[in-house]
């Protein structure tokens, strides 16, 4: 619109643009942008309800600039915690994890004869928590956390000791409890768990725990079940391997952390 509107056409729009169309509407306001006498007519045809509102919002708006913003909460010091170093996703697991550890303690109390249970399951003990740690099937943020630069395996770390806080002290009152060495219980459960997370950056976390479960089970607790007898792998000579294969481990893991930039791998 190259001339100024009517003063109808703008009576109108400021009553609500009653019969007028789309395109004088859309005009008008266009002309309304860089005229400021038809502002000003615009401004003195509007109704006594209008202007009543403009006064509301115009002292509203002054309040807020006199009162300044709102001032900026610092992020509480749990709210960081659990973003980096748990899931809420991993309390059932640690909850069933620590139920079967305490099973273990009773029937090894009860039937002494039987090859120690705690002994057995040491080794698979925190997997469960490990696949769950850093899991897109598990945690509803994963798609966020494994976009951003803390993604990797510091934060799978971390949430690994999350867990580990759990089943290490859980693994020691039971060891100790059924008198087995405490060394036998938490080498293995630590050269598993370094394990997973080394594997991990090739097939996987959750598929490397529960390969290496599922591994163990067949290979070496079935048997030993059926046979009645502890294997080799656990036995006091055995602890100077463990002690050697998690420190191996360890360092594979710390040596594939590329490997956990790849989404692919957290899985």
């Amino acid at each position: 619109m190259t001339t100024h509107p009517h003063p109808a056409v703008i009576t109108r729009y400021a009553e609500g643009g009653s019969g007028l169309d789309d395109a004088t509407v859309w005009s008008v306001e266009v002309h309304l942008e860089g005229c400021p006498g038809c502002r000003s007519r615009l401004a003195g045809t509007a109704t006594d309800d209008t202007r009543a509102l403009l006064d509301r919002v115009a002292a509203g708006l002054a309040e807020g600039i006199e009162a300044g913003p709102d001032p900026v909460r610092p992020p509480r010091p749990w709210s960081a915690v659990h973003r980096r170093w748990l899931v809420w996703a991993l309390l059932p697991w640690l909850t069933m994890t620590v139920a079967v550890l305490a099973c273990a303690f009773v029937l090894a109390s009860v039937r002494p004869e039987v090859p120690s249970l705690v002994l057995l399951l040491a080794p698979v003990a925190p997997l469960p928590g490990v696949a769950v740690a850093w899991s897109r099937r598990a945690d509803p943020a994963w798609e966020l956390i494994a976009g951003t630069p803390a993604a990797g395996l510091p934060m799978l770390l971390r949430r690994t000791a999350s867990v580990l806080a759990v089943v290490v002290p859980a693994l020691a009152l039971a060891g100790a409890g059924t008198g087995v060495s405490l060394a036998l219980a938490l080498l293995p459960c630590l050269a598993f768990t370094a394990a997973t997370v080394a594997l991990g950056a090739v097939v996987g976390v959750r598929r490397a725990a529960v390969g290496l479960g599922v591994l163990w089970t067949l290979a070496v607790v079935l048997p030993s079940v059926a046979t009645m007898h502890l294997p080799v792998v656990l036995r006091p000579g055995s602890v100077p391997a463990w002690a050697l294969a998690t420190v191996a481990l360890a360092a594979f893991a710390a040596s594939r952390a590329s490997g956990f930039r790849r989404l692919s791998s957290h899985n």
